[in-house]
C-alpha cells in the first residue's frame, strides 16, 4: 500500500524502516507493552511486522510526529472475505480521539476503496477505552473469546471480538 490516508487530525502513511525506532519506543511504554507484549528486542519485532507480506502496517502521524501504528490483514477466501485491524498509540496522545480517527480513516479505506463488506477487531475484553473507541466507529461486540491471549504474566485473558459491516461505518 503506497497511498497516504488522511483523517481529521492525523495521517496514516505506509510504515517504513526508518519509522522502526519511534514505533519500538512507543511499543516499549508500559501502557502499550501491557497490551502488545513482546520480547526484549522490540525494534526487531516491529521490523518483522513491517516485512510481513500478509500484514499492512501504517504509521500514525499527528502534528508532525509518529504517534503509533495501525495495521490490517485480509482474509481473501471469497466465502469468508473480510479485513481485520489492530492499533497501538503513544500513551501521550490517549484520550484525544486519535484512535477513533485512525480506525475510522482506515475502515473507510478498507470499505470504500478496497471493497470489504466486513471488518473485525479484537481488543482485550477488559480494555474499556479501546472498546469505546471502536464502538464510536460502528464496531459492535460479537462475543467474548475466552482465554484468547496470553498475558505477560503467563495467564490467559479474554478477548472481545467486534465487527463492523460496511453499512454500519460511522
Amino acid at each position: 500500500m503506497t497511498v497516504v490516508l488522511r483523517g481529521e487530525a492525523l495521517e496514516l502513511t505506509p510504515a517504513r524502516p526508518d519509522d522502526v525506532p519511534a514505533l519500538a519506543a512507543i511499543r516499549a511504554t508500559p501502557e502499550v507493552r501491557a497490551r502488545w507484549r513482546g520480547g526484549p528486542d522490540l525494534a526487531s519485532e516491529v521490523a518483522e511486522d513491517l516485512a510481513d507480506p500478509d500484514t499492512h502496517c501504517l504509521t500514525v502521524r499527528s502534528e508532525g510526529r509518529i504517534v503509533g501504528m495501525i495495521q490490517w490483514y485480509a482474509e481473501e477466501d471469497p466465502e469468508y472475505r473480510h479485513a481485520g485491524i489492530d492499533l497501538f498509540l503513544d500513551p501521550s496522545v490517549h484520550g484525544r480521539g486519535l484512535g477513533t480517527d485512525a480506525v475510522r480513516t482506515l475502515a473507510r479505506h478498507l470499505v470504500h476503496e478496497l471493497g470489504f463488506h466486513r471488518l473485525v477487531i479484537d481488543p482485550a475484553a477488559d480494555n474499556a477505552p479501546a472498546i469505546r473507541c471502536y464502538a464510536k466507529v460502528g464496531f459492535r461486540p460479537v462475543g467474548v473469546m475466552r482465554q484468547y491471549e496470553r498475558g505477560a504474566d503467563g495467564s490467559w485473558h479474554d478477548g472481545l471480538l467486534m465487527d463492523l459491516l460496511a453499512e454500519e461505518l460511522r
